[in-house]
């Protein structure tokens, strides 16, 4: 009698265990396709488009934002053969640095890519109705992609002598960990490479970041400013660009 009772208890405990399991197995299920939300957004695309809805108009209007180099960074002397157009930003030189705390020493050694970065991250908050003050300390996440950066160079060819903030200035590294350092979140920060694809493997990550509980929000950008034309030169000699400066990827009439 004291065994069929033992082997009752047990297997009372077994099923318990059973039960616990499946429920945890459920909710591990559910939290990899639990739903995220996108509460905020800001935003800077070629064609004048500073806002989100700025950008929506210009996609809905089928504007075409294609423009010849810009005036403001010093392309003039451009050797590549002739001159090819491209998406470009119209306020890249621009940036607010006091409203950070930055100095215009530092400023001036940044990257335009972390400047801009800054400001979108900010716009996105003010978008989304959250007062950033009230996240400082949190485990808020920052997941950027980038592309290069050829700030320096431009740097150098202009024979600018470092003021002390170049390697913070232009690292891949503190893309993300300026904008974390800069708002006060203590969660994770990643910068992203991988070429052409940066932007959607930052959202990947920050996406299972969040299912798992690494951070309870998390902030997701990319950016690519040139501030040289070194990218269209090699472009041009490979045969890279297409005459009319316009992308055709898989089409018949690709020529680029």
């Amino acid at each position: 009698m004291a065994e069929k009772e033992q082997i009752v208890e047990y297997l009372k405990r077994v099923t318990a265990d059973l039960k616990r399991t499946r429920g945890r197995v459920r909710d591990l299920e559910e939290a990899e396709r639990e739903p995220l939300a996108i509460v905020g957004m800001g935003c800077r695309f070629p064609g004048g488009a500073g806002t989100p809805e700025e950008f929506w108009e210009l996609l809905h209007d089928g504007v075409d934002a294609m423009r010849d180099f810009p005036d403001d960074r010093g392309w003039q002397q451009f050797e590549g053969g002739a001159r090819p157009q491209g998406g470009f930003l119209e306020t890249a030189t621009e940036f607010d640095a006091s409203f950070f705390g930055i100095s215009p020493r530092e400023a001036l050694e940044m990257d335009p890519q972390q400047r801009l970065l800054l400001e979108t991250s900010w716009e996105t908050f003010e978008s989304a109705g959250i007062d950033v003050a009230g996240l400082h300390g949190s485990k808020a996440g920052v997941f950027i992609g980038v592309n290069g950066a050829d700030y320096p160079g431009m740097l150098n060819q202009a024979g600018h002598e470092s003021l002390g903030h170049l390697l913070t200035g232009n690292a891949a590294s503190v893309v993300s960990g300026r904008i974390a350092y800069t708002l006060g979140f203590e969660g994770p920060a990643v910068t992203v490479d991988t070429a052409c694809s940066a932007s959607l493997v930052a959202l990947h990550l920050a996406a299972r970041a969040l299912r798992s509980g690494d951070c309870p929000l998390a902030l997701v950008g990319g950016v690519t400013v040139m501030s040289t034309p070194g990218v269209f030169a090699e472009f041009g000699k490979q045969g890279g660009l297409a005459a009319d400066g316009r992308c055709k990827a898989f089409a018949e009439g690709a020529d680029g």
